[in-house]
């Protein structure tokens, strides 16, 4: 298939992830415990009929590991109590924000060197962030920001955790697998608060299926083609289109705030971004 395609199938599954979550926890009577359990236990799945089809006959062992495990399901819980409160966009951009910076500032951390201009995306980025969470009419519910924010560094630490870890498919299979217990776990904790709906089943099935399980086997076979930066690039478009998707599927408004801090942190990753490029392409 097109890598064009590939990458824009991935892009709408990722933006997907939030106005699902989003729809099924505002216009279902579904709660976010049970949203996050149907999404990884259908998400692991699916996962694990696409990684069987792969894998040669006879007994395997299960790939990926218990603390990427916990850190994928640290995200996905986090993310779904955090879209009780929080608009589809300006939850994406929380999470992107948080996700990048704190990649960039584990690099930072383990000695990567930034120039001038890095400096300043790296700085744009986070006084984005900073500007979005500033107290005010438009500001969004902190509780719900701060669990973005987690669900974020969660993500982060999860990425940087799979990158050489073997087949993605695979790991990404086992780390699901070992993760919807946990899920279910919380859930069980939660049995007296438990609500369900079976358009918010079919929400939650659909978004660990379809914007998870197959979204990211759809952005794996991307990779191949794509280079890292280039990959790390177009990653800015999910943000905006899940911005786009809360207007036009769930009424939502885009508020000047809103704009801004895009503006700010997306500009920031891209100055990184690119300028990282260039440095690569020079040497």
């Amino acid at each position: 298939m097109n890598i064009v395609v590939l990458t824009s199938l991935a892009m709408l599954a990722f933006a997907g992830n939030s106005l699902l979550c989003r729809i099924a926890l505002q216009h279902t009577g579904i709660d976010a415990a049970t949203f996050t359990s149907v999404r990884l236990v259908s998400g692991a799945l699916v996962l694990w009929a696409i990684a069987s089809r792969q894998s040669a006959p006879g007994p395997r062992r299960l790939a990926g590991g218990w603390l990427s495990a916990l850190a994928l399901f640290a995200y996905a819980e986090a993310f779904s109590f955090a879209y009780i409160s929080l608009p589809a966009g300006t939850g994406a951009l929380l999470l992107f924000a948080a996700v990048q910076i704190s990649m960039l500032g584990w690099g930072l951390s383990k000695g990567e060197k930034f120039s001038r201009w890095q400096v300043i995306g790296f700085v744009l980025a986070v006084g984005g962030l900073v500007f979005l969470l500033l107290p005010g009419i438009a500001s969004p519910p902190l509780q719900g920001a701060l669990l973005m924010i987690v669900a974020g560094i969660a993500w982060a630490v999860y990425s940087l955790r799979a990158k050489g870890a073997g087949d993605p498919t695979q790991v990404t299979a086992g780390n699901f697998a070992r993760s919807a217990p946990m899920a279910l776990i919380v859930s069980a904790a939660m049995l007296s608060s438990m609500r369900w709906s079976p358009a918010g089943v079919a929400y939650a099935v659909a978004s660990g299926a379809l914007t998870s399980g197959l979204g990211y086997v759809i952005w794996y076979a991307a990779l191949r083609e794509l280079k890292v930066t280039s990959a790390a690039t177009v990653q800015l478009s999910v943000p905006v289109i899940a911005a786009f998707g809360g207007v036009a599927f769930l009424g939502e408004s885009a508020s000047l705030r809103l704009l801004v801090a895009s503006v700010l942190v997306l500009g920031g990753v891209a100055i990184v971004l690119l300028v990282r490029t260039r440095q690569a392409t020079s040497r």
